[in-house]
This record gives C-alpha cells, sequence and structure tokens, in this order.
C-alpha cells in the first residue's frame, strides 16, 4: 500500500507516448496528443530529437518510469535499421 501511495506521488503524467522520428512527430503524434490533452489526460511527449545510440537523459527515464501508461507509435521508420532489414 505505501509503494502504491509513493509511485502515484511520483507520478508525472498519465500517459508516455514514445515514437521515434519527423515520419510522426508533427502528424500522427501531435494530433493524438492534442486529442488526448483535450479529453484531460495528460501527456508527456518528448521534444527532444534523440539520435540513435544516445543515452537517454534522467528526466527522459523518469518521464517513463512514472507514467501510468506508456503509448508506443509504431511507425515504417520505428524500428528502422540501417540498410533496410526491417522493410518488406
Amino acid at each position: 500500500m505505501a509503494a502504491a501511495a509513493a509511485s502515484s506521488s511520483q507520478r508525472c503524467s498519465d500517459v508516455f507516448l514514445s515514437f521515434r522520428g519527423e515520419d510522426t512527430r508533427n502528424n500522427f503524434t501531435a494530433y493524438f496528443d492534442q486529442e488526448l490533452r483535450t479529453q484531460r489526460i495528460d501527456c508527456f511527449i518528448d521534444e527532444e530529437k534523440i539520435e540513435r545510440d544516445k543515452a537517454i537523459s534522467p528526466a527522459l527515464v523518469a518521464a517513463t518510469e512514472n507514467s501510468m501508461f506508456s503509448i508506443i507509435v509504431l511507425s515504417e521508420d520505428y524500428a528502422h535499421l540501417p540498410g533496410g532489414a526491417w522493410r518488406s
């Protein structure tokens, strides 16, 4: 019970929106974020562009861990590897 109280007091967002790339940042993800906020659902969306193989900031890790839900927005480029290994 104490753990639940502690985690709820540390919660920073209702939803953490996870996505990768410009293909969704200014399109679907931005629209989805706006619609969730219209419904009074507090969202965390990372405004920084994270480069591949770079460390994730402690603030971003905390936002991920302290959000109630995570929604992963998959796109054609989400899991893209150099050389097109994920493309059909």
